[in-house]
């Protein structure tokens, strides 16, 4: 950081196709974090959102923070990481907890307990990391409880938890390759859950939405409900598929494909036509795991606020009318909503400008937003991807805007 007395922050989203790096800043007056600089690079030693290559993951990631420091005339120690890859996952635990003080007064240390038990009833969680969980509910003495339990007196507190979590040796080796280019790494987020941060509002949370991250290799969901995260799935596609496929069906190159794929050039070889058949055959494949998922909870054709699709695919054309009609809810492209300030000027105002415009910013945006919102408030979560433990309580200022 540039000085003590400065509250800068920053977000390093580590993706298959680009890592992106962005420095933040939030003086106390200010809603929400102002950016300073942002840096790109692109991705090598990754597959699948893994490091399959650590010394060219840690090349790629240095660059981008290289960029981003250069920008932002800061030099960056310590950083908030996302974590994505076909590995990510949520899982639902139940637990329950004798409440230990003789008045029957439920404390921290009962809610601990419980959230404790319930993890131990996540089936094939011992090659996994616990990156971030979430009470869903709490039941005292088998009622219901709205809102938070502490304070309140019975015997019996059981709890609903949300674990996300990811493969141990994925986190290993994303912590290895951001501290070995020179970063401590001050946590790791669920990137769709940074993502949201920055491109749902409390009103779409609290009515019910999903929101889709599509990478170049992956696509990780995460459904809200109540204003906060119910469910988190990742499958293994993405906009790359995409790409191949155009690129195989229409006989051109790769780059030649992006540009049909993402509107930049004319007409496609072999008409539209051809072209909306290739495209829409891998859209289906991508909104029908989508929608699988959303049975599997019970909420397909459910979710009022819809879909807000974000990452490097929101790009493709009419990839929200697909979405809407596969899905049968309503469906947007998710773009930062916040830190993007009116009055900057020259090379700052371009950034700004270029993460309100550029859905690819979420993740690296959400990650500052995070950090700072953690910094600034209690952490209603816990985090054991760095063996952290941090206190449980009013979990939903985590998701105020």
């Amino acid at each position: 950081m540039a000085s003590s007395n400065r509250n800068i922050v920053t977000g390093i989203d580590v993706g298959t196709h680009s890592v992106r790096a962005v420095i933040a800043e939030w003086n106390g007056e200010e809603k929400t974090p102002r950016i300073l600089g942002m840096g790109i690079a692109e991705s090598h030693g990754l597959r699948h959102g893994y490091i399959v290559n650590g010394g060219d993951a840690v090349r790629s990631i240095s660059s981008a923070v290289a960029k981003a420091e250069k920008a932002a005339g800061v030099k960056v120690r310590r950083a908030f990481v996302s974590s994505a890859g076909v590995g990510l996952e949520g899982f639902t635990g139940y637990g329950a907890a004798m409440v230990s003080r003789a008045d029957g007064e439920v404390s921290d240390m009962d809610v601990e307990k419980a959230i404790s038990m319930s993890e131990s009833t996540v089936p094939g969680i011992q090659n996994k990391k616990v990156i971030y969980l979430i009470p869903l509910a709490y039941r005292l003495d088998g009622k219901e409880v709205l809102g938070k339990p502490q304070g309140m007196r019975g015997v019996k507190l059981e709890v609903k938890t949300l674990f996300i979590t990811s493969l141990a040796q994925h986190v290993n080796d994303l912590l290895s390759a951001v501290e070995e280019a020179g970063i401590e790494v001050e946590d790791v987020f669920p990137a769709p859950i940074a993502a949201s941060f920055v491109t749902l509002t409390r009103q779409q949370k609290t009515a019910g939405c999903l929101l889709a991250n599509i990478g170049a290799e992956t696509c990780s969901i995460v459904v809200f409900e109540n204003n906060i995260p119910i469910s988190l799935k990742v499958f293994p596609i993405g906009s790359s598929d995409i790409t191949n496929d155009v690129a195989l069906g229409l006989k051109i190159s790769l780059e030649e494909a992006e540009d049909i794929k993402t509107g930049r050039a004319g007409d496609p070889p072999g008409g539209r036509r051809r072209l909306d058949d290739i495209m829409n055959a891998r859209l289906s494949d991508i909104f029908e795991l989508v929608d699988a998922h959303l049975k599997k909870i019970d909420r397909s054709g459910l979710l009022p606020a819809g879909i807000v699709i974000t990452g490097g695919g929101s790009g493709i054309e009419a990839i929200t009318d697909f979405a809407k009609n596969t899905l049968k809810i309503p469906s947007r492209i998710g773009y930062p909503s916040f830190g993007v300030p009116t009055n900057s000027a020259g090379t700052q105002q371009k950034q700004h400008s270029e993460v309100r415009s550029v859905p690819s910013w979420t993740v690296a945006y959400g990650l500052c937003v995070m950090g700072l919102s953690a910094g600034r408030e209690a952490p209603t979560w816990r985090h054991t991807a760095k063996g952290m433990k941090r206190k449980i309580a009013d979990f939903v200022k985590q998701f105020l805007p």
